[in-house]
């Protein structure tokens, strides 16, 4: 009886242990199945399905974390926190972003003369990219070309359409119209089809600005023909889709062609000399008279200075890392700040707590706001100076030195200013470059003494972040 029992309880176990192998297999049987098929083609997609929506159906997951994109969440140092506002006819959005220009005088004074002295807000994720410059002030108070839209919408199917096709053609028209028309084209804030060839999803850049500046950069350092589609890594291309936008640039010529400033290399000082050698500035400042520059958004060319990027980082590394959903990897589309999701966006290289790792980036912000803080108080007493000297009767020739240093400057300090990182991207070559903005600074004060200018008192700069 005692064995047959004995017997009995391990014919069971027996069972059970065959039960749970065969339900083991039966896992990793399915989930290798779902490795083999990471998504459903449920709808048709082309090259003319611009709505993010369809690519949803077949891309539930990563449609789910782009819409997530609407979520405002500040940072110490950036993001936004939602501003509620009454509605207006000329502006609908009843939530918007803080006002830098209320935050900051001084900015009216170094963008005095420039559209951007009138409006400029913190930025928000990718949902608001298009309405957030829709219903700003620097379109609707000011003549605007249509190559602004080329970062802020999803473009590839505008250029496709005004160019039966050819998006070359397609960039062309929409660079030369003006805004107040090209707008009325615009349906979405970037989309899938921005980065995602339709039928194999591997990335691909639809921006020709910039196919041309990739082209340009690598002629300067001696690969001609370079085809960044054809030519570039898969993770060299994990940055190129973001590249296509997050950029410095400018309107080149009568046809306002947004042009990328990379024929001589992807720093700081090679933008300038581009500038320089082509003679182009955004604005004269009334207040000095300098042909000043407006830098945008260099966030490719600054990360290119860096450390990740010399370590083999890409951007998507980093702000869309991927997440495990069974047993297919699936990229983040949120789109954000590492340090609202360190875990996943850090911790994979960096093995320390997350606490550690915040207190390291938020050290070196703090660092570099402090250096940007004195610079901008700098720049501003540089301004007064030059005014006063304008003033007081000093000639063009007189002053032609100093404004060449205010341009300078202005430029570098905008430069490291407008990139959204607050430093942290490439955080030796940003306090590099307000170093030498704060020198140019001193150089243009020095040339206005030698002149023999006296000036009268200058009025206290506006009170900065400090």
């Amino acid at each position: 009886m005692k064995n047959g029992t004995t017997l009995s309880f391990l014919c069971a176990g027996a069972a059970l242990a065959a039960f749970g192998v065969s339900a083991l297999l039966v896992n990793v049987f399915e989930r290798k199945q779902e490795s083999r098929t990471p998504y459903f083609r449920v709808a048709g997609i082309t090259e003319s399905t611009g709505e993010p929506a369809i690519w949803g159906r077949n891309f539930p997951l990563q449609y789910e974390s782009y819409l997530r994109t609407k979520e405002q969440q500040p940072t110490r140092f950036g993001g936004s926190l939602a501003v509620m506002r009454a509605p207006t006819p000329a502006d609908p959005r009843n939530v918007t972003a803080q006002d830098k220009i209320a935050a900051d005088p001084r900015l009216k004074v170094i963008w005095a003369g420039y559209a951007f002295a009138t409006d400029f807000r913190e930025e928000r994720g990718h949902a608001y990219m298009l309405e957030d410059q829709r219903y700003t002030r620097r379109v609707l108070e000011y003549e605007q070309p249509g190559a602004c839209l080329n970062c802020h919408t999803s473009a590839y199917t505008i250029y496709r359409m005004l160019g039966n096709g050819d998006i070359f053609a397609g960039f062309d028209r929409l660079n030369s119209m003006p805004y107040a028309e090209a707008v009325k084209l615009a349906r979405h804030p970037v989309a899938c089809l921005d980065c995602h060839e339709p039928q194999t999803m591997r990335l691909r850049v639809t921006r020709p600005a910039f196919i041309e500046g990739m082209r340009a950069l690598k002629a300067s350092q001696g690969a001609s023909g370079y085809d960044v589609n054809r030519d570039a890594s898969p993770q060299e291309m994990r940055s190129f889709v973001c590249g296509q936008c997050h950029v410095e640039y400018y309107f080149k010529g009568g046809g306002k062609r947004l042009t990328f400033p990379w024929s001589k290399g992807l720093r700081l000082e090679n933008a300038l000399a581009v500038y320089d050698e082509a003679g182009f500035h955004d604005w004269i400042h009334p207040e000095t008279g300098a042909p000043v520059l407006k830098a945008q958004h260099p966030e490719f060319e600054m990360f290119s200075q860096g450390l990740h990027a010399r370590s083999g980082v890409a951007c998507a590394d980093c702000h869309m890392p991927y997440r495990r959903e069974g047993a297919v990897k699936v990229s983040d589309h949120q789109v954000r700040s590492p340090l609202l999701n360190i875990n996943a966006a850090c911790q994979g290289c960096h093995h320390s707590s997350e606490g550690e790792l915040k207190q390291r980036v938020e050290t070196i912000q703090a660092r570099f706001t402090a250096a940007l803080d004195i610079a901008m108080d700098a720049l501003v007493e540089l301004i007064g100076d030059i005014r006063a000297a304008r003033d007081a009767g000093a000639g063009g020739s007189e002053l032609a030195a100093s404004r060449s240093f205010q341009r300078k400057a202005q430029f570098y300090i905008d430069y490291v200013g407008a990139e959204n990182s607050t430093g942290f991207h490439a955080s030796g070559e940003a306090l590099r470059i307000l170093t030498e903005a704060m020198d140019a600074i001193r150089r243009g004060q020095i040339a206005l003494r030698s002149s023999g200018n006296r000036f009268p008192s200058r009025p206290q700069p506006a009170p900065g972040r400090r």
